[in-house]
């Protein structure tokens, strides 16, 4: 039950990009289809729920004061917690290599409509955030820790596949011409964020 409350909160009353508006370079690049909005969002999902929880394992046997203590009784007091950006980034940009290396050869075309917004997967802010609440947050095990990272990969993907959908139908809607392209896509987005927002006070 506890994790189907993580995965549940993660998509809909945490959602990266809807309650914290993270991700947000990538989420209006990339949203002009729902092609490659939803090649996106499977590649956050996969990257997610991949370096959060090796992230965990970082931060609570190698980072966190005391967690090298499964080597030696004597390296308890060691600290490394002022290397967690540096460790998690390097874990981040390592798994989007791999994914940047597994859309090209098994997608080229997708690989090349996502085109530099697929590298950046690796500074994505709502990647690095899923680290970073994972650490604030102090899950106790490594299942709840993967959960929260698929929810919230779930979550961004169900955003920019929305939001792609709706991007597509307005081409063809009679919107203002002050308003077409980013303009309505940022009213709608707000919007979306005020109803999402709404959730947040639900326990789960």
């Amino acid at each position: 039950m506890e994790y189907l409350s993580i995965f549940v909160k993660g998509i809909f009353i945490e959602n990266m990009i809807f309650a914290y508006f993270l991700g947000m370079c990538s989420y209006l690049a990339v949203s002009k289809t729902v092609k490659t909005a939803n090649g996106l969002g499977l590649a956050v999902i996969f990257v997610l729920g991949i370096t959060v929880p090796i992230n965990y394992l970082l931060e609570n046997y190698v980072l966190q004061e005391g967690a090298l203590q499964w080597i030696s009784p004597e390296y308890e007091s060691i600290n490394l917690s002022f290397l967690s950006f540096i460790m998690f980034i390097a874990v981040i940009a390592s798994m989007v290599q791999l994914v940047e290396m597994i859309v090209e050869k098994f997608a080229p075309a997708l690989y090349g409509a996502l085109g530099i917004f697929l590298p950046l997967i690796a500074v994505n802010c709502s990647i690095l955030g899923g680290a970073l609440f994972m650490q604030d947050r102090q899950y106790p095990s490594i299942g709840e820790a993967t959960v929260f990272g698929l929810g919230s990969g779930v979550g961004w993907w169900l955003a920019i596949v929305a939001i792609a959908a709706i991007r597509e139908k307005i081409r063809y809607s009679h919107v203002p011409a002050p308003l077409k392209g980013l303009g309505i896509t940022f009213i709608i987005t707000g919007l979306m964020g005020i109803a999402f927002m709404s959730f947040m006070g639900i326990e789960i």
